[in-house]
C-alpha cells in the first residue's frame, strides 16, 4: 500500500551535515597553522557559549583556534615521532579527549596563561550544569530576584508571569494583583517553611530548575577557558598546565576555526 503523503514530516529548519570536504579543510588547516606559529595550546571550555567564545576569537585575532573533531585534530598532529608534523608536537594527543580545542598563537605562554586565567563571564545555567549553591523563593509576595538583592532595591513579579510559575510547579496564587507563594501545609519541615527550593548544591539541574533560575536572574554557569597544555617550537617541549580543570560543560562540536 503506497504512503500517505498526508503523513510525511516537514522539518521546519535544515541542518547541512558537515561533508567530507569539510573534516578534511580542518585537518589541513591544522596541519598549515604548524610551521606557522611558535605554540600550539590545547584548550577546554567550562559552560561553552557562543557570544563568549567570539570574544574570545576577537581577542586573540594574530592567532587560530580550531574546534572540532578531536580524533581529526589529532591526526593532524601526529601520534609518533615519525608522523610527528614539528619535533614533539605529538606529544600533545593525549591531550585531544572531550570537548577542547587547539590554539595556535605567536604570543608568549605567560601572556596567554594570564589572560585565560583572569577570563570570566557569569551566564544562566542549562540542563545538566551543577548548581553552585542552594535557591530559595520564599514566601509571601513573590520578589523580582526572591531577595536575591536588598529589599529597598526589589520589586514584585509581574503578575503576568504567575501561570508560568505555577506550571513550573511553584505553588503560587494571586492576592490582590500580587503574585504570594503559598503558606506550608500543616505539619510542613523547616525547610518548607522557607519557601520553595529550587535547587540545592550539588544538584544536577534540570530543564525546569533552569528556567525558574532564569525567571529570577539568578546566574549558576561560567564560561572559563583552562589550558591543559602547550607546545613550543623553540623548546620543541610539551608544558602540561592543567590536567584537571574543574569539567567542561556545553557542546562544542562544529564550532570550528572562523
Amino acid at each position: 500500500m503506497p504512503k500517505s503523503k498526508r503523513a510525511r514530516v516537514i522539518h521546519a529548519s535544515s541542518v547541512t551535515k558537515k561533508t567530507r570536504e569539510h573534516k578534511e579543510r580542518l585537518f589541513e588547516n591544522v596541519r598549515e597553522c604548524i610551521p606557522q606559529y611558535q605554540h600550539c595550546f590545547v584548550l577546554t571550555v567550562d559552560n561553552m557559549r557562543n557570544t563568549y567564545l567570539k570574544d574570545v576569537r576577537q581577542e586573540l585575532s594574530d592567532s587560530r583556534l580550531f574546534f572540532g573533531k578531536t580524533k581529526l585534530m589529532a591526526r593532524a598532529l601526529g601520534h609518533t615521532p615519525e608522523d610527528s608534523q614539528a619535533d614533539n608536537i605529538y606529544q600533545l594527543t593525549p591531550y585531544l579527549k572531550g570537548a577542547v580545542g587547539l590554539l595556535f598563537t605567536n604570543r608568549e605562554p605567560a601572556s596567554l596563561l594570564s589572560y585565560f586565567a583572569e577570563l570570566s563571564q557569569v551566564d544562566f545555567a542549562r540542563a545538566g550544569v551543577t548548581a553552585t549553591r542552594e535557591f530559595v523563593i520564599p514566601r509571601g509576595i513573590v520578589m523580582s530576584t526572591a531577595g536575591e538583592v536588598p529589599a529597598e532595591y526589589d520589586v514584585p513579579m509581574g503578575h503576568t508571569v504567575e501561570p508560568e510559575l505555577r506550571r513550573l510547579g511553584v505553588p503560587t496564587r494571586m492576592i490582590k494583583g500580587k503574585i504570594v507563594l503559598e503558606e506550608a501545609p500543616e505539619g510542613a519541615s523547616d525547610d518548607e517553611k522557607r519557601g520553595y527550593v529550587v535547587c540545592r548544591a550539588g544538584d544536577v539541574l534540570d530543564s525546569r530548575q533552569t528556567r525558574l533560575l532564569k525567571l529570577f536572574s539568578v546566574c549558576m554557569a561560567e564560561f572559563r577557558v583552562h589550558v591543559l597544555a602547550y607546545w613550543s617550537a623553540a623548546s620543541t617541549e610539551v608544558t602540561k598546565v592543567d590536567a584537571n580543570p574543574a569539567g567542561a560543560n556545553g557542546d562544542m562540536e562544529g564550532l570550528d576555526d572562523e
